[in-house]
């Protein structure tokens, strides 16, 4: 899903007259918010850094610490995350939903369920360069039964990455979900997180397509009928970010706008760290709703 984002880089980007432009924006009484807005949201993350750097060499002060002085809430949550690198955003997120009393699951969820072994190994390092912490560790001691199982098995890193796909495994496999789970009294939760954890996302989409075959319906309406609670949450966060992570983060913006009120910090997440990566409107706007899925 390396299609082109909402944000691209800016042509002809010039850090140092931008630099000048925030500082013009924070100058005075009150600040001007627009000049702020447009700069952070015309360039890239990339760009964003180069900025950072140039605003202190010129100013000897720190961009976000002279914005967080001068802006307040969502406006001033949206523009410091946009001027974090995009790892460091997000396991300061990981951080604050397990710091202090009681754990923000949805976060644990959104960020560690649809990431590839390759970003989770990149989140632990910065994890640990960040707070002299080990990720596993926190979320372990955080966290509890199948829901900590199906993290810990995430944060080992080992999923195959390999396109190839074996169907007469993705057969036996998805007999094995089927036999796990609407076959029996109870579910054996401790089948789906071997074959979630380990299977490549294309063997995994085999594997989805097998199971619909055999049980009528598909893995995401099996998990919703199956399961309850965080470790349904996370289970249907794995499945759907293998079938379409496009719909998956699409479904996650829908759901913080929906209804009462906006679930503001789900929204700053979302927006912040797919802008570069996904054409978020047209996700938004692009498809249907099924709830179940999100």
């Amino acid at each position: 899903h390396a299609s082109r984002g909402t944000i691209t880089p800016a042509k002809n980007f010039d850090a140092e007259a931008e630099a000048e432009n925030m500082r013009k924006a924070m100058r005075g009484i009150g600040t001007d918010e627009a000049p702020i807005t447009e700069i952070l949201t015309r360039c890239s993350n990339e760009q964003r850094q180069e900025l950072r750097v140039k605003y202190k060499t010129m100013f000897g002060k720190d961009l976000s610490k002279d914005l967080e002085s001068e802006l307040t809430g969502n406006y001033e949550n949206a523009v410091l995350a946009l001027l974090e690198p995009p790892v460091t955003y997000l396991v300061k997120e990981l951080r604050r939903a397990m710091k202090g009393l009681g754990t923000d699951e949805a976060i644990l969820i959104e960020i560690l369920c649809t990431r590839t072994s390759e970003q989770i190994r990149e989140l632990k390092k910065a994890y640990e360069e960040e707070f002299h912490r080990a990720l596993e560790k926190d979320v372990s001691s955080e966290t509890s039964g199948h829901f900590r199982r199906l993290l810990v098995s995430l944060l080992q890193t080992s999923r195959d990455d390999s396109t190839t796909v074996d169907q007469d495994l993705a057969k036996q496999e998805a007999r094995q979900l089927l036999d796990a789970g609407v076959k029996q009294w109870g579910t054996d939760e401790s089948v789906f997180n071997k074959i979630f954890a380990l299977r490549s996302a294309a063997q995994l989409r085999a594997t989805f397509y097998q199971y619909r075959e055999l049980a009528g319906h598909d893995i995401l309406k099996a998990i919703d009928k199956e399961m309850s609670g965080d470790v349904k949450s996370g289970f249907t966060a794995l499945a759907q970010s293998i079938l379409n992570l496009h719909d998956y983060y699409a479904g996650r913006l829908h759901k913080s706008m929906k209804g009462l009120g906006t679930d503001d910090d789900r929204l700053i997440r979302v927006v912040v760290s797919r802008s570069e990566v996904m054409q978020l409107q047209s996700s938004v706007y692009g498809m249907s709703y099924d709830d179940r899925n999100y």
